[in-house]
């Protein structure tokens, strides 16, 4: 079994990447983004194609967060069902912001069609039901959107038909997003880092910030070099208050595990998954799963509040998997690795500004669409079109109560009660 939380799957099925230098000496330039994920990535591409002069500095490697570590699963939409969105900020508002988010599934397809970006892209995205409220929840979230926006990508499955799409009779139905899916979240980072590298873009790994000031300018340091720029970009997600303490505040951090079994023969394969769409159930601590390219099962399941990972990540996760799919009983587990998902309170992204510096985080597990976006609208911004940035910029967040010390505790009981009313 899997010991090491680096055991990934995806690191070891990677597309060629040839380390990139760090950053030496002195820079200046019109946006420096710290953060080599999706969000810093997407970022630094859609600035240098606007003509902007971009440095990027990530602490690691390209993709060494979540982006190159979490379940590969492409959900449109938010966290909060439309329903939900219309009941706190109005109809009006409710449409705008879902229709935004819609478009960040366009976005992400967008860029690997013209990047030609082999990320292992496949359609579909099933949310289980749990239990029969959900489900029924579910289907008044799928009338919703199709009256009042005229959606028609969800399908309502009922129960009797979950197993054409699932093999487990413990769901009580589903809808199925056709413009969902699913995809190698690592090989698509390292193609957004080329695309920007062919854009223009200096990116720069194992060059971690040491000091970030504003003076007018923005001035930013590393152990072997420094940056000036007119605005940065803080796409550092669970690590945004190393930089920014006070934005640190706005989120915790939740670690999250997968596991990819051996790979399958075609017809255990079918069996498990039908119709090859993503899944995840809608538990507060959800179960996640999908079949890879080469036909393992790639499958999320538990959640720690604590930073040090389980002694064996497999036999951790295993329990989850064989919950649902006994079958794999005698499957080997090959791989196993987690990664850390910064969540906020009320589990909407966090994106804004502080004098020159522009921030995206907290997208609370459905950041593999919405960070795309993210570094997208952030570009807007800086170009003079805010509307849709500002969309997001305006949502009310609150900081998690508690200050540096009792913050991470308070939330994490906040947490387990969540996680304890699935068990009731």
């Amino acid at each position: 079994m899997p010991r090491s939380p680096n055991n990934s799957y995806y690191a070891a099925s990677a597309r060629p990447f040839a380390p990139l230098p760090a950053l030496e000496g002195g820079h200046k330039v019109d946006l420096c983004v710290v953060g080599g994920g999706f969000t810093g990535l997407s970022t630094a591409l859609a600035a240098s194609e606007a003509g902007m002069s971009v440095i990027l500095l990530e602490a690691e490697r390209i993709g060494f967060g979540a982006s190159g570590r979490n379940g590969g699963q492409l959900i449109p939409g938010l966290r909060w069902p439309m329903r939900d969105l219309a009941a706190a900020f109005g109809m009006e508002r409710a449409r705008a912001l879902f229709g935004v988010a819609l478009a960040a599934r366009d976005s992400v397809h967008r860029r690997i069609a013209k990047h030609r970006i082999a990320c292992d892209l496949k359609p579909g995205h099933l949310e289980a039901a749990f239990k029969p409220a959900h489900f029924e929840e579910m289907c008044r979230e799928v009338e919703f959107r199709q009256r009042e926006m005229g959606d028609q990508s969800l399908q309502i499955i009922k129960p009797g038909d979950m197993m054409r799409h699932v093999g487990t009779p413990q769901y009580h139905g589903g809808v199925l997003d056709r413009n969902g899916g699913h995809f190698h979240p690592l090989n698509y980072a390292l193609g957004l880092a080329e695309a920007g590298l062919a854009a223009g873009a200096c990116l720069f790994e194992q060059s971690r910030v040491t000091r970030l000031r504003q003076n007018g300018s923005v001035e930013i340091e590393t152990a072997s070099g420094s940056v000036v720029a007119d605005h940065a970009v803080i796409a550092c997600d669970s690590w945004t208050g190393d930089l920014m303490p006070d934005l640190g505040r706005y989120t915790v951090p939740i670690m999250n595990y997968n596991i990819a079994t051996a790979p399958l023969p075609l017809v255990q394969a079918l069996d498990l998954l039908p119709s090859d769409a993503a899944v995840a159930d809608s538990r507060f601590v959800l179960n996640y799963y999908r079949l890879s390219a080469d036909r393992r099962l790639i499958f999320g399941g538990g959640e720690k509040y604590v930073q040090r990972p389980p002694a064996d990540i497999g036999g951790f996760v295993r329990s989850y998997m064989m919950g649902l799919f006994p079958s794999l009983e005698h499957v080997p587990i090959e791989y196993g690795w987690g990664g850390t998902v910064s969540v906020t309170a009320n589990r909407l992204p966090h994106l804004g500004r502080v004098g020159n510096c522009y921030y995206a985080h907290g997208f609370s597990g459905h950041g593999a669409l919405l960070t795309t976006l993210a570094g997208e609208l952030i570009v807007d911004a800086l170009n003079g079109t805010s509307r849709r940035f500002d969309l997001f910029a305006d949502l009310p967040h609150k900081r998690f109560p508690g200050g540096r010390y009792l913050r991470r505790p308070l939330a994490t009981l906040g947490l387990l009660w969540f996680a304890l009313r699935d068990r009731l």
